[in-house]
């Protein structure tokens, strides 16, 4: 009896929407070496818990991370939503910002305007709060509340989308169709 009740709640609930393995990460996946964002380096971080997830990003001038540009963190919660019709075992994945902080690193004005961030009233290593406001490459959580990604597990890591030039994964048909290489497990 017991059996025929978990049955027909398990039939109530429909499929699963999502690989089972990436709704449930946990822990820090972070790049094992810095990733080439065109002329520029960044390093990604990002945790895992309970359904929730938090990037922690700075890119730099070097690959060594001396000359660093800027740090980006958000976070929320996420959900894998169904497979990948452009990436074949990839996932289709939603992440949620309920907050977006950047913290500017490079001291020279012309760098900052260069990367759409001197009209931020941002102070050379402090961290500021841009959710009501946007800054730069980043829309006010009110207007991009999410993006709209990619998620693959392999041998290798964890990859996520490429993402575009303008930054916007803000709407599903913004979803990326090709991966970045693997963040792995810390």
């Amino acid at each position: 009896m017991k059996r025929l009740a978990l049955l027909a709640t398990l039939a109530l609930a429909g499929p699963a929407t999502g690989d089972p393995a990436l709704e449930h990460l946990s822990g820090t996946w972070a790049d094992p070496a810095p990733y080439a964002y065109g002329p520029a380096f960044g390093h990604r971080s990002f945790t895992f818990a309970d359904g929730a997830w938090t990037l922690d990003f700075t890119l730099s001038f070097d690959p060594a991370g001396a000359v660093p540009v800027f740090r980006f963190r958000t976070g929320g919660e996420y959900a894998v939503v169904g497979p990948s019709a452009a990436q074949p075992g990839a996932w289709e994945a939603d992440f949620g910002e309920a907050r977006k902080l950047v913290t500017l690193q490079h001291p020279d004005p012309e760098v900052a305007a260069a990367f759409g961030l001197a009209e931020c009233g941002l102070e050379v290593g402090v961290e500021t709060d841009i959710s009501a406001t946007g800054c730069g490459p980043w829309k006010s959580v009110a207007a991009c509340p999410m993006d709209h990604d990619l998620l693959k597990l392999t041998e290798a890591g964890l990859h996520f989308g490429e993402r575009p030039a303008d930054n916007d994964m803000c709407a599903p048909g913004k979803r990326p169709t090709a991966l970045t290489p693997a963040v792995v497990r810390q």
